[in-house]
């Protein structure tokens, strides 16, 4: 069977789903990072947890650039205008998000992961993500006017 025949659309809407399918995961874990920063407040502890997630952020926000950039170029260099919806990830870009969330959701129900952890890094984690999709956003607006 060939996946190109799978919900064919315009290759620059690819970015669009990829831009969907990073912003709103980012979200939901900006806001359960946010949550467990409520829920420590007030500490002493919160200066060393922003400092954290700073470092998750940037981080994540560096890698994330990297994958933004090589996806993109990926769906732009398709020699087809169609392609299946499907192909907004590689491979290798399914298998990291099914591995993403099933850590995430390994690590929600765990016991003893504290929720100083949850609070850098997802507060990390969840702009990184955003920052992603702003970036399949803008490609897709940029494609759009060719």
């Amino acid at each position: 069977m060939n996946i190109d025949k799978i919900l064919p659309v315009a290759k620059r809407h690819l970015l669009l789903a990829n831009a969907l399918v990073w912003g709103a995961p980012g979200v939901k874990i900006l806001v359960t990072g946010i949550q467990s920063y409520l829920a420590l407040w007030p500490s002493d502890r919160i200066v060393a947890l922003a400092i954290g997630t700073v470092l998750v952020l940037t981080g994540f926000v560096w890698m994330f650039n990297r994958i933004v950039k090589k996806y993109a170029d990926r769906i732009m260099d398709f020699p087809e205008k169609k392609k299946s919806i499907l192909a907004f990830l590689p491979v290798r870009g399914w298998i990291l998000v099914i591995f993403m969330m099933c850590l995430g959701i390994s690590l929600k129900h765990i016991p003893g992961v504290p929720t100083e952890f949850f609070a850098s890094f997802y507060c990390g984690l969840g702009p990184a993500l955003i920052a992603a999709a702003a970036q399949f956003l803008a490609r897709w607006i940029e494609a759009g006017k060719e």
